[in-house]
């Protein structure tokens, strides 16, 4: 069986997870940013993951949409069993995506009710200068 969604998050809200950034490690801080996001996920607080959400994601779906379309892909997933890093890797750009410092973050993931998942995490760096997640992605 096999599950994906592709939720674009593009820009940041002002409530966030604060990470600040480190421009001598990228990787590591956003991986940060994107493990408490997931955090938040992970509990099924769609809610509180679309208010950390990029201003042009909220603005694109509403926080309903949002929950709906995540608990109808992560829900049968079941519980997170386990999760690893895979890669981190820096960019300028992404398809689809204005200019700016990203990180494509790559878990393997293991839940309930899916023993292979990979989940595509995309933290970006905000005007403040805090990376908070960009995109989801999961297969």
């Amino acid at each position: 069986m096999k599950f994906s969604i592709t939720l674009c998050v593009i820009a940041f809200s002002t409530w966030a997870l604060p990470i600040a950034a480190s421009d001598e490690h990228p990787e590591a801080t956003a991986t940060s940013a994107a493990v408490a996001w997931l955090a938040l996920v992970d509990a099924g607080n769609y809610a509180q993951s679309w208010d950390a959400a990029a201003t042009r994601f909220r603005q694109s779906t509403t926080q309903d949409e949002w929950q709906s379309s995540a608990a109808r892909v992560r829900g049968p997933l079941g519980a997170l069993k386990s999760r690893e890093l895979q890669s981190a890797t820096f960019k300028h750009a992404l398809p689809g995506a204005p200019d700016g410092e990203y990180v494509v973050i790559r878990f393997a993931a293991t839940f309930a009710n899916k023993a292979a998942a990979i989940e595509t995490v995309t933290p970006m760096k905000d005007d403040d200068g805090t990376w908070r997640v960009a995109g989801y992605y999961i297969k």
